[in-house]
This record gives C-alpha cells, sequence and structure tokens, in this order.
C-alpha cells in the first residue's frame, strides 16, 4: 500500500512510518519543521521526507495518516478532503496496522504511562515473549519507542489526548485493549477536556472495549478510577495499592521488596509512584506468564529505566542533577517526596518549567502552590511561550512563587526565563556547600536547553 503521512517528522509519528515501511509499506511524507534527530533517522530510514506541505504530495496515495498536530487550512489535508482520499489518524493507523489479532497490552492513566509501557515490554522481552512496542519516549539504555514484535503481545502507550483534527475521541480508543492497565485518572490536558468528568468519559469508554476474556488492572488509591470501575462488569478486574493483603510488593523507607519471598529488589525507579507502576506491570505479565516468576522479578530489577523520567544526569557523593519529566502537580509532589526518601539528608532544589499545555494555565494555580512540600529551594520559570496563553486564563508564576514560599516556608525565585536559572543557583549553591544537594529539574520540554550549563555548576561543587 502506497501511503502518505502528513506530520512525519513528529516522533511518534516517524516511528510508525518506520514500522509501516518494515511491515512492507511504500511509505512517504512530509512536515513543515524537519528538525535532528527525527529528521536524520527519517533519512537512515529511507523514507526522505518532504519539507513543506504542498497539495501535490498527497496525490496518487492509497492511504494518507494525518498527525495530531495538523489542522484544516494544510494543502496536504484540503486535497485529501477534496479528493475523497482514504485517510486516517496516526492512532487509527497504529489499531488498524499493528494491533489486529493481537492482544494488546494497553497502559493508561494520567502519570506513569511512559515507564509503565517500557518496564511490561521490557519484562516480557527478557523472558522470551518478544512483543510489540508503541510509546513515546526513549529508554535509557537508547532503546527506541517502537518494536514490531512477534507473537501475540503488543504493548502500547494508552494516551488519553485527542487523535485529530477529525477525531476528537482519545487516542487509546483506538488500541483494541485485551489487558488494560489504569495506573491513575486525575484532570489534566486542560486544551481539550472541559473538566474532570469528560475525561472520565473518554476513560469508561475504554474500559468498555476490554473483551470477557480480557483483564483490567487499576489503582484503587483512586477515586475517580474506583469510581469508574465500580459497576464494571464485562472483563475480570484486578485493582491493587500499597499495603494489600494480595499485593506483589511492599514499599517501605524507600525500599522495594516482594512479599511472598521477602526479597529485596533495587529497581532503577523511587517512590511510591513508581511501586505503583512496578506492581501492575508485574501483575500483568504474571497473568500472561505465571510460571516465569522469578525470571520477571530478575527483570524489574535490571529494567534500565527511561530517558528524562529520574534520569540522573549528574551523580557525585555529595551531588545529584536529575531531570524529570513532571509536569503536574501530582507528578512534581510525587518526584520530590520520591528523592527526599532515597536520599535522605540531602537538600532538594527543585527547577520547574510551567511548558505543557496544562500547567501553563491558571487550572493548576492552587494544586501547583501546595506540591513543593518538601524542598528546600523552589525556582519557578515564567510560562513557556506566555504570549500565547490568554492572560486570563495564564498560570500567574509570580504569584504561584509567593504561595510556594508561603507554603513551604522555604526560599522560592521567580526566573522570567530558564537562562536566568544557573545565574540563581550560583548565588543559592554557596549556601549548601557543606550539604548533599540534588538539583531536580521539571519539565516535559527542553527547560531552555540549560542542562549542559547545570550540569557545569554541580561539577564545580567537587573541586571546593
Amino acid at each position: 500500500m502506497k501511503i502518505f503521512m502528513v506530520g512525519i517528522g513528529g516522533i511518534a509519528m516517524g516511528n510508525l512510518a518506520y514500522m509501516l515501511k518494515n511491515q512492507g509499506h511504500d511509505v512517504s511524507g512530509s512536515d513543515q519543521n524537519l528538525y535532528p534527530p527525527m529528521s536524520d533517522k527519517l533519512v537512515e530510514w529511507g523514507l526522505s521526507p518532504k519539507s513543506g506541505y504542498r497539495k501535490e504530495n498527497v496525490k496518487g496515495s492509497d492511504l494518507v495518516i494525518i498527525g495530531n498536530a495538523i489542522s484544516r487550512g494544510n494543502p496536504e489535508v484540503e486535497e485529501v478532503l477534496n479528493t475523497g482520499m482514504e485517510y486516517m489518524s496516526m492512532a487509527q493507523a497504529i489499531g488498524t496496522f499493528f494491533l489486529k489479532n493481537k492482544k494488546p497490552i494497553v497502559i493508561s492513566g494520567t502519570h506513569g504511562k511512559t515507564t509503565t509501557t517500557f518496564l511490561t515490554h521490557w519484562i516480557l522481552e527478557s523472558i522470551g515473549l518478544k512483543p510489540g512496542l508503541f510509546v513515546g519516549g526513549i529508554r535509557k539504555d537508547g532503546f527506541p519507542g517502537f518494536a514490531l514484535g512477534e507473537g501475540d503481545y503488543f504493548v502500547i502507550e494508552g494516551d488519553e489526548y485527542d487523535s485529530a483534527f477529525f477525531d476528537k475521541s482519545s487516542k487509546f480508543l483506538h488500541y483494541r485493549p485485551y489487558y488494560l492497565a489504569m495506573n491513575a485518572l486525575d484532570f489534566d490536558h486542560a486544551d481539550i477536556f472541559a473538566d474532570l468528568n469528560a475525561i472520565k468519559t473518554m476513560f469508561k469508554r475504554l474500559l468498555n472495549l476490554v473483551p470477557s476474556r480480557g483483564k483490567v488492572f487499576y489503582w484503587k488509591g483512586s477515586r475517580n478510577l474506583v469510581e469508574i470501575t465500580k459497576d464494571y462488569k464485562h472483563a475480570p478486574v484486578e485493582s491493587f495499592d500499597l499495603g494489600d493483603k494480595n499485593s506483589i510488593f511492599k514499599y517501605e523507607k524507600g525500599i522495594l521488596s516482594e512479599i511472598r519471598t521477602k526479597t529485596k529488589l533495587k529497581p532503577s525507579l523511587i517512590g511510591s509512584h513508581n511501586y505503583r507502576n512496578v506492581e501492575v506491570a508485574t501483575r500483568i505479565c504474571l497473568e500472561i506468564a505465571p510460571q516465569k516468576r522469578k525470571e520477571i522479578l530478575e527483570a524489574v530489577e535490571s529494567f534500565p529505566g527511561v530517558k528524562r523520567r529520574q534520569e540522573n544526569l549528574f551523580v557525585s557523593e555529595r551531588s545529584l542533577l536529575v531531570e524529570d519529566f513532571a509536569h503536574h502537580p501530582v507528578a512534581i509532589q510525587e518526584t520530590i517526596k520520591a528523592h527526599k526518601e532515597a536520599y535522605p539528608g540531602y537538600k532538594i532544589i527543585s527547577l520547574f518549567e510551567p511548558r505543557s499545555a496544562t500547567s501553563h494555565r491558571n487550572v493548576f494555580q492552587d494544586d501547583f502552590a501546595k506540591c513543593f512540600k518538601g524542598s528546600d529551594v523552589s525556582i519557578v520559570t515564567e510560562v513557556f511561550q506566555v504570549d500565547k496563553v490568554n492572560k486570563s486564563l495564564r498560570l500567574n508564576v509570580k504569584k504561584l512563587v509567593k504561595d510556594i514560599a508561603k507554603n513551604t516556608k522555604k526560599e522560592t525565585l521567580y526566573a522570567k526565563d530558564p537562562k536566568e536559572i544557573p545565574i540563581l543557583l550560583k548565588k543559592i549553591l554557596p549556601k549548601f556547600q557543606k550539604e548533599k544537594v540534588i538539583i531536580l529539574a521539571m519539565s516535559n520540554g527542553a527547560f531552555g536547553g540549560i542542562y549542559p550549563e547545570l550540569k557545569s555548576l554541580i561539577e564545580s561543587r567537587e573541586s571546593v
């Protein structure tokens, strides 16, 4: 089949293009802004994308896949609509080409999807099942977020964000869940969901797709997940939580141990929120291969982790620089707490860039003010691309800084731009010269490209 992809330069679209090409299709595509590393990868994979959108690009295609970022007015989209060509979203394409006649393992939830998806795939791969994979991230060992796989299973990140301009339903509704994990459910994506109930509706629809021979796994510590599962009867349902008598693991004082054998594990993941990720991934894998318990536990411990999720960029006996994807109040709170538990006695300097479509809005104005407990110093930057957010909807960062200081009773600073952070840290770090320090940088973006400067700053502590 001749397939054209509008918006091929995005990581997920580029990965899908590679998978389709390896499935035997004739794949090409276009994008307005093509940047490394994906532009280089596409050329390496023999896909040679076209730069810019032109209606003649799509002519002769059997199918056009339209990326989530593409909207009406795009010349290629208009040509597709005017000529009646076959088209679909990226999510629909994944479901159509890779999930038919499979047993998809869909990992959903407001937090922890990427880590849990990679972990589940890692475990199943470790025990010899060779599952497929599609996830928005890169493992710390460099393994990309996709694999064609062999056999029955395909592990996929169940994104609740909408599919395309012509399909405002969540992507995960295209993923045909056989096993469904729901790890958390909080309000997010304020740019497309009016309220929490709108997100719950999508999760209820997802839940309703699980076949009677499949299974649902959910965290009962979430009131919202308890609510949407309480009357569900179409497939077996298994809940889990810290301290449950049927838990596989317990997590106390930063230590994870398997309850049955009392074996202490040292996975790369820290924090009670990552306990949930480990617990549900292990439950799914034991459901599939109960005879492989020992190998599954070994795989949990050997999991390398995911880039930009608790990724240590610099480590010494007295200094630690960590990059994390946290951008939701719950995720920020859990990330700070996890490092407080794992590194007792360390001073934590939290850096936060409100960058996501939700975090740059004032919907979480009060929640952000309460989530920095445990941080010894907090620095918050101005909203990313501040002019793109209407002032009436925008997070008031200067007010937030004052409220964090009031709630934590700790030093809290405002940075107009991420580039100001290294300047501020040059004044802050000498105060902790005799202390052990963690710099915890939290953003779902590039954080202004300041990581090399942060690394140099924290390295300089070692020579004093």
